[in-house]
């Protein structure tokens, strides 16, 4: 059976790649932070079934090098696809307003954990060389709209890093997509809470991307809730 390693599986939309990818009948090697967050997770789900949990930060430059290095070792299952997700404050601050030390803490949350995991999971991928092998991006729209400064700077990082990938692995055995989401999801109890799209729901969307193999080196555009199941794609270059 097949293997989705996701960084950032607490969170919102990790979350909601956890649902996806069990509900496409593969397995989870979810990173977590600690055993909290570990049970948080579980509590999510409803299960631990087909989920491996492994301890690793995955805001340093060598946690998700760790975990590769251990599937490597054979103390941890080997996986055919990644998705990565974690992100930083989703907050309504001012640019002017916004410290140094503010500043970089969220670059390095919603932008360098993102790019460590690529860099350090995809020769691991290219070198299994796995048929139907997949790494998923998830990026916010707050990047073009810029409603919420913060988050809306990381984000365009992020936009630039998913169209190089998307070139680098357009002849791999990788198909790299970037999932531009735009509106807000939250684990099922807060978003009923708050109103807005469950994180069961999402998780749809995760589940047609791994279903349609013509879905590569592209931008799944998610702009309401029909677009978790009607799909809408495009080429990133």
């Amino acid at each position: 059976m097949e293997t989705v390693l996701i960084v950032g599986a607490t969170g919102n939309i990790g979350i909601a790649a956890v649902k996806g990818a069990l509900q496409s009948g593969r397995n989870v090697l979810a990173i977590v932070r600690n055993e909290s967050s570990a049970d948080k997770l579980v509590k999510q789900i409803g299960s631990s079934e087909g989920i491996t949990l492994v301890e690793a930060d995955v805001l340093s430059d060598t946690g998700v090098r760790a975990v590769v290095e251990q599937v490597r070792a054979g103390s941890l299952p080997a996986f055919q696809h990644v998705y990565s997700c974690v992100g930083g404050e989703y907050v309504d601050i001012s640019l002017k307003d916004i410290t140094t030390e503010r500043l970089r803490y969220n670059l390095t949350t919603s932008f360098e954990s993102n790019f460590f995991a690529y860099r350090d999971s995809i020769e691991y991928l290219i070198e299994q060389n796995h048929p139907s092998s997949t790494w998923t991006l998830c990026t916010g729209a707050q990047g073009d709209m810029g409603i919420r400064a913060l988050p809306a700077m990381t984000q365009g990082a992020l936009f630039s890093m998913a169209t190089a990938a998307c070139r680098e692995n357009e002849n791999t055995n990788v198909r790299f997509n970037e999932v531009y989401l735009a509106f807000r999801v939250e684990v099922d109890d807060d978003a009923v809470a708050h109103g807005v799209v469950k994180a069961s729901e999402f998780a749809a969307v995760y589940e047609g991307i791994l279903a349609n193999s013509e879905i590569r080196s592209s931008r799944v555009s998610v702009w309401d809730v029909g677009g978790m199941t009607d799909l809408k794609w495009a080429k990133k270059f």
